[in-house]
């Protein structure tokens, strides 16, 4: 993300980088925290990635340096677009981890649990859509920006029905373990039904 934001808006100082990034929200979606920002900088400048091309500093505040990306940091950049644009990944979650252990809890919790999840991404879509038709999409960011919203939303409407699919499964009783289950296995403890 640095390195991209480098290559098109660039130079930049690491106050500007960590503004637009936060701007991007890229915490949420990218797993870029802003404290980690300074420290990126610093280390692609090590590895040759990025070039300090000017150091400001006003009154007693700290000194700022501005970055530019470097040919090898370019050549960086191309390589992990292309890495991350032809390869898919599964998008690291802590509800796969607590739904991995659903027997654990009584069937009326997974069952409101899975409702309230539902709602919860009836509501960050509702949020997506009005942004998408915002002034601030519509005249002030690249089209892309929306587009990468209705891949969200689509996410989100997807795991809406899964919701709703498996509330309805744990609600009419289905069992957590296949008819065909070799009894010995330990997981018949888990379940509280």
């Amino acid at each position: 993300m640095i390195l991209g934001l480098l290559r098109m808006a660039g130079p930049l100082h690491g106050y500007d980088v960590r503004r637009e990034l936060l701007s991007w929200g890229s915490a949420e979606w990218a797993n870029i925290q802003p404290g980690s920002i300074y420290h990126a900088l610093r280390k692609m400048a090590e590895e040759g990635l990025l070039t300090e091309v000017a150091t400001d500093q006003v009154g007693a505040r700290p000194a700022r340096i501005t970055y530019e990306i470097t040919p090898t940091g370019e050549d960086e950049f191309q390589t992990l677009l292309r890495s991350y644009w032809w390869r898919t990944e599964t998008p690291k979650d802590a509800f796969l981890a607590a739904f991995s252990f659903v027997p654990s809890l009584p069937r009326e919790e997974a069952v409101a649990g899975l409702r309230s999840r539902a709602k919860q991404l009836r509501a960050t879509c509702d949020s997506l859509r009005a942004s998408m038709e915002s002034r601030w999409i519509q005249r002030q960011k690249p089209t892309h920006v929306a587009w990468m919203f209705e891949l969200w939303i689509a996410r989100a409407e997807g795991e809406i029905a899964w919701c709703e699919r498996v509330a309805d499964r744990i609600e009419a009783g289905v069992s957590y373990l296949p008819d065909e289950f070799e009894p010995g296995q330990g997981w018949e403890r888990l379940s509280v039904e």
